[in-house]
């Protein structure tokens, strides 16, 4: 990075200049903060955490019960998104199959088909809000 040849990058202000020196602000947010929350993320590895948190919580998981996960980034959405998909659907089929098979891990059934999202007046009440994404599925069997 040619802004850290010339002066290190010691303090968060540092690298907030230097991010806006890059790449120009547009509308209220600082460009600054998508580079701190990847940085939060790869630090903390917080999508192979969520991953790892969504196998295990499903095991504890009894029949009838319910697990909801609220996203508040893409990555993660994504990740939890197709987990949901992958122990609620019944049946796998890849084009190399002659037939569709049963799945493994199905032992929950989709409670929410699409992410419930914040209401505007969730987010006028609280902005963090605004980009939460709360996925539900419930129990259906003890396998997996």
């Amino acid at each position: 990075m040619k802004v850290r040849a010339r002066v290190p990058i010691q303090t968060t202000q540092d690298l907030v200049r230097a991010v806006e020196s890059i790449i120009p602000k547009r509308g209220p947010k600082n460009p600054a903060t998508k580079v701190f929350q990847a940085l939060r993320i790869a630090v903390n590895a917080e999508l192979s955490v969520l991953e790892r948190a969504l196998h295990e919580l499903s095991r504890s998981v009894k029949p009838g019960g319910r697990m909801a996960v609220i996203a508040f980034h893409s990555l993660e959405d994504r990740i939890v998104k197709r987990y949901f998909r992958e122990v609620s659907q019944e049946w796998v089929d890849r084009p190399e199959w002659p037939a569709p098979r049963r799945n493994p891990a199905h032992a929950f059934r989709l409670i929410t088909s699409r992410p419930i999202e914040p209401t505007e007046e969730e987010v006028r009440q609280n902005p963090r809000a605004r980009s939460a994404k709360l996925r539900v599925i419930e129990r259906i069997s003890l396998e997996s």
